[in-house]
């Protein structure tokens, strides 16, 4: 979170996440594997170093690893282009001296890649908070502003801690001038 007299910007992590970068080198090697193993059984010829699948029949057994292998595969390509496009990340950022807050989202490529939403500043009535714990917790603050839908501006995922979303969502409302709700 950057703060200067004026401007209040605060970026967004997107899909870039330690746990993402987790799952899909797991998802990588399952699906890499599962794929050797098929296609093991189907030359004959020991693919992989761990174990020695060539002896496994390739019907029904062979045809199953490989069809797992290839979802495996193609889930883990999907889960790194999600990384590398970085979806999900951008910023929020106030600006007192333009009088506009400006948020901003990456998505998947094509037309609509970068969504920014441009909201005067005057038409911003609250910070809102919404906190629900339980089986599937959320923690977000939202942007009220005037004929709109709340915006969100924290991050998708898992929930941020609760003091920092307090934090957040003071500092944000003490800079913009406005109430903080939900707390």
């Amino acid at each position: 979170m950057t703060t200067t007299t004026n401007t209040l910007r605060q970026d967004i992590l997107g899909s870039r996440r330690l746990s993402n970068y987790f799952w899909a080198v797991i998802v990588t090697m399952g699906g890499v594997g599962f794929l050797l193993s098929g296609l093991s059984s189907y030359l004959k010829v020991n693919l992989l170093i761990v174990s020695d699948t060539s002896n496994i029949q390739f019907v029904p057994q062979g045809v199953a690893l490989t069809f797992y292998g290839v979802a495996g595969c193609l889930l883990a390509i999907y889960l790194w282009l999600v990384i590398l496009w970085d979806v999900g990340g951008g910023y929020n950022e106030f600006d007192k001296n333009t009088g506009k807050a400006t948020i901003s989202r990456s998505g998947f490529p094509g037309k609509n890649r970068l969504v920014e939403v441009n909201i005067p500043l005057e038409d911003i009535q609250s910070v809102r908070a919404e906190i629900r714990e339980g089986l599937n917790p959320k923690r977000v603050l939202y942007l009220r502003a005037k004929k709109r839908r709340d915006i969100p501006l924290t991050r998708v995922g898992e929930p941020i801690a609760l003091s920092t979303l307090e934090n957040q969502g003071a500092e944000l409302a003490k800079f913009l001038q406005v109430p903080l709700e939900g707390l």
